[in-house]
Order: C-alpha cells, then sequence, then structure tokens
C-alpha cells in the first residue's frame, strides 16, 4: 500500500485514524520518552531544592543577628523580616512544585548565565557598599535586559537604591551596615 501525505489524505478527506500507522525508531523518539530516562524528577525538584536550601542557610544566619531590649525595641527585631520573606519565599516554592512543576525543554540560555553573573557582582560589591552595589546591579540589570535610554538607567541607578533605603531606615526603622554612602547619612 502506498504511503501518503498529510495533504493528500486531507484532500480526499481521510482522517489520522483512516492512515496506516508505522512504528518510530528508537532513536526517532524524543530524549524524554525513552524508557529509563527518568530526568522529569530531576528537572522537577532541582530548583525548588536549591531555593529552599538557599533559604535554609539565609535563615540560618538570621539567627546570629543581634536582638533589642524588649524596652529598646521600636518595631521589629532586626531577624524577623528577613526570616518572614524567607518563610514566604519557601511556602511559594512548595506552592509552585505542587500546581506548576517545572519543566525543562531546553539548556539554559546565555542570558541566564549573565544574570546569575551579575547577580555574583552584585553580591561582591556589597563589601564596599550596600546601597551602591544595588544602584550598581540596577543600572547593569536594566542595560543587560535591554534598556538603552541614559536617562531611564540613572533614574533605577537612583531611584531603587534610595527607595529601598529610605523605606527601611525610616519606616521599619532598620539601621544599614557602615558603608562609602551609609557613612554620609549615618554621620
Amino acid at each position: 500500500m502506498p504511503q501518503r501525505s498529510h495533504e493528500d489524505s486531507a484532500q480526499q478527506g481521510l482522517t489520522q485514524g483512516d492512515l496506516p500507522q508505522r512504528d518510530l525508531p528508537q532513536h526517532d523518539l524524543p530524549q524524554h520518552d525513552l524508557p529509563g530516562r527518568d530526568w522529569h524528577r530531576f528537572e522537577r525538584w532541582f530548583i525548588p531544592c536549591l531555593i529552599i536550601a538557599f533559604c535554609m542557610v539565609a535563615f540560618w544566619l538570621t539567627t546570629t543577628f543581634k536582638t533589642m531590649p524588649p524596652i529598646l525595641k521600636r518595631g521589629i527585631q532586626p531577624s524577623d523580616f528577613p526570616q518572614l520573606l524567607l518563610g514566604l519565599l519557601v511556602l511559594l516554592t512548595l506552592f509552585m512544585v505542587w500546581k506548576d512543576p517545572i519543566r525543562v525543554k531546553e539548556r539554559m540560555h546565555r542570558s541566564t548565565w549573565g544574570t546569575i553573573l551579575l547577580f555574583a557582582v552584585f553580591a561582591a560589591t556589597t563589601a564596599i557598599d550596600l546601597f551602591l552595589a544595588l544602584a550598581i546591579f540596577a543600572v547593569a540589570m536594566a542595560a543587560y535586559w535591554g534598556e538603552r535610554r541614559v536617562p531611564m538607567l540613572g533614574l533605577v541607578g537612583l531611584v531603587v537604591p534610595v527607595a529601598i533605603f529610605f523605606i527601611f531606615d525610616q519606616v521599619f526603622e532598620i539601621r544599614f551596615p557602615r558603608g562609602l554612602l551609609t557613612n554620609l547619612w549615618y554621620g
């Protein structure tokens, strides 16, 4: 019986069930359909486990923060806010695994690796000053992701760190570690 293409069968009014089925050789199947390959379990749990491990380490680090005596406390303890955010991250990660598990279809793109590198640069420059590092990171990230307007980059580099500083310093009353710029404010 001659092989028919899908266009020929569509012209003749045949459906997919009317065409003869042929078995695909094993090497023509996609990698995730091959028996014995259990990548789904790995890709579903790797990133969530990495996020939860990071949150656990960060939570442990927050237990080393100094606490304020109750008589002097105005607001929250220094460790309360980071612990709250870390707990929220863990809950959202578990919800993501339950409702929308990760399915990796291709390798990480070059832009992903560049973004990870920018996070490493941010972590390294925080030794100089947290807000200088935040300004550099915000500008570099916006430029790397495609923003080319210099006034917008300047606005991002100025507004993001200043807003974060004043929200935490004035509203939450959390003092930041000393650095080049924070020494100007704290005196």
